[in-house]
């Protein structure tokens, strides 16, 4: 980025990090966490790290072991792994340049396509996800407490029986490990991004090395022998059944990483240059989550001999689960406290960051980034996530028509961003309400972003309520592909004066070029 001009003044040090503000910038578009930052200073490990940490959790560890029972052959579950995970990455790519170039977080770039006034739809929405997610990782993350506290003091079990010592469907040693993991979560994140960054850099290397620790010390004690890469316990599928399966695994990869994906920019502003995110996200996404992956089976498929099966003779995917059945106090306990570290990292940089932003984005003057992120940690607590978790049909279907919506909010940003706006980001018009400028559109809404949203997510939305779970594993794509053709089509063809105020285009003067922004926009 280029160094700010004679007419900014550098606002005080924030959590999210020093920013520059212009004096013409409107306090309602405007606070020291949503403008521009004044250095961007993360490099390709940090970013590297970030995708560590998201994918170091107990979520993606079930989720990981899951595509290996699928019942098509390992070679197929790797190659849809490999496709999938190269599909997130050039995605990744694609949604991280607008907030680099411009060094704002992701709802702030949604104002480029939804307008100053409209781009809270889609922070509301994303927040929204990331608050019923940020209840339901914290709550896996408490169990792994629960297990280790009746493993020390078995005397505790009645506490941890909802029947005898309950509360709102959760017992009293469950309410404990959740308000732990609640402080826990809250204290990193109180301290600002730069603490974020470090326990990032830590924990994902760390994870790592307990999680090979561990794989080690059950292949060992299983015998090579008896580690597979098939986990499924029916019949293999072959012919077009596994071709399709594939497809559906890869569909699967796409839209487990589709919320950290869309809200990408929130970390990719921190990026130094452009070819510094680029890099990260190559080693942190294909190369991370493969090898993540093969991990995760081999310890999965050893764990089946070592520990056994669960009671209804299904191999345990829960990595959790894994460490409490080892007859091994030592690494039982170092295995439930790392695993539960890497859960904060995840819900942190995926559930507590990017809400903090979408709720300041709603109101800057009253929501500051810390408050942001504590009216998420307390709506996660209100919505009572371990009902939710234990409900299938209940999580389906909130969750599911939630997520039908981020592939049309996707497909409009990439489409408007590369095809409509040709890279041009007029960052000065992010922060102002005056008509006529760039992202003013009518009175301070795009019309046709509203109505892309709305038509998109028809399509996926019914896939969720009526259509099969093959067809609802593709909802991401069909939302994405269904908001960049209509947002496409609205944008070349509809009348100016429908679109804006003043019945015509405003000039964007600022050009994305290798990396930075033109002295024009900063």
């Amino acid at each position: 980025m280029s160094a700010p001009s004679a007419d900014t003044v550098t606002a005080h040090e924030s959590a999210a990090g020093e920013s520059v503000i212009k004096l013409g910038y409107h306090q309602n578009l405007t606070n020291s966490d949503l403008a521009p930052l004044k250095a961007q200073k993360w490099t390709w490990y940090n970013i590297f790290a970030f995708w560590m940490s998201d994918v170091h959790s107990v979520g993606g560890y079930v989720f990981a072991g899951s595509l290996f029972a699928l019942g098509i052959a390992a070679w197929q579950v790797l190659v849809a792994l490999v496709v999938g995970i190269v599909i997130v990455n050039v995605l990744c790519n694609l949604v991280a340049k607008p907030s680099q170039l411009a060094g704002v977080p992701y709802p702030v770039t949604t104002r480029v396509s939804f307008g100053v006034k409209g781009a809270n739809i889609p922070a509301i929405i994303r927040g929204c996800i990331a608050v019923v997610w940020y209840g339901i990782q914290t709550y896996l993350a408490s169990v792994a407490f629960g297990l280790l506290a009746l493993k020390f003091w078995p005397g505790l079990e009645p506490w941890g029986d909802v029947d005898q010592h309950g509360f709102l469907g959760l017992s009293i040693l469950g309410w404990a490990g959740f308000i732990l993991m609640w402080i826990l979560q809250a204290f990193v994140f109180w301290n600002g991004m730069d603490t974020i960054r470090k326990f990032i850099d830590f924990c994902g290397p760390a994870v790592y090395v307990v999680m090979i620790a561990l794989a080690a010390y059950l292949i060992v004690e299983a015998g090579w022998d008896n580690v597979s890469f098939d986990l499924s316990t029916g019949p293999g599928l072959s012919g077009w059944s596994s071709v399709t399966q594939m497809i559906s695994a890869i569909a699967l990869v796409v839209s487990y990483f589709s919320g950290p994906m869309l809200n990408f920019g929130d970390f990719s502003r921190y990026g130094k240059t452009f070819s510094e995110v680029k890099k990260g996200n190559f080693w942190g996404l294909p190369v991370n989550f493969l090898f993540f992956s093969i991990l995760v089976v081999c310890t999965v498929s050893a764990g089946a001999t070592v520990i056994g099966r669960d009671d209804d003779g299904n191999i345990i995917t829960d990595p959790v689960h894994i460490v409490d059945r080892i007859d091994n106090t030592t690494a039982a306990v170092l295995g439930v406290l790392t695993f539960a570290i890497a859960t904060i990292g995840i819900n942190i940089v995926a559930n507590f960051v990017s809400p903090a932003f979408d709720f300041s984005n709603v109101a800057p003057t009253k929501i500051s980034w810390r408050t942001g992120g504590m009216i998420a940690a307390v709506g996660s607590v209100l919505i009572t996530p371990w009902n939710l978790f234990n409900n299938p049909t209940a999580i389906h279907y909130t969750m599911d028509t939630l997520g039908a919506v981020i592939g049309p909010l996707f497909g409009i940003l990439i489409v408007d961003f590369y095809l409509i706006k040709k890279q041009k980001i007029e960052v000065d018009d992010l922060f102002s309400m005056d008509p006529g400028k760039s992202y003013s559109y009518r009175n301070g809404w795009n019309p046709v972003a509203i109505i892309s949203v709305v038509v998109a997510s028809i399509l996926p939305i019914s896939f969720v309520i009526w259509g099969t779970a093959y067809q609802a594993s593709f909802t991401w794509f069909m939302g994405a592909a269904a908001g960049a053709v209509v947002y496409w089509l609205g944008m070349t063809f509809a009348p100016k004066s429908f679109i804006y105020d003043t019945g015509e285009e405003p000039p964007v003067l600022s050009t994305a070029k290798d990396g930075k922004l033109e002295p024009s926009a900063l």
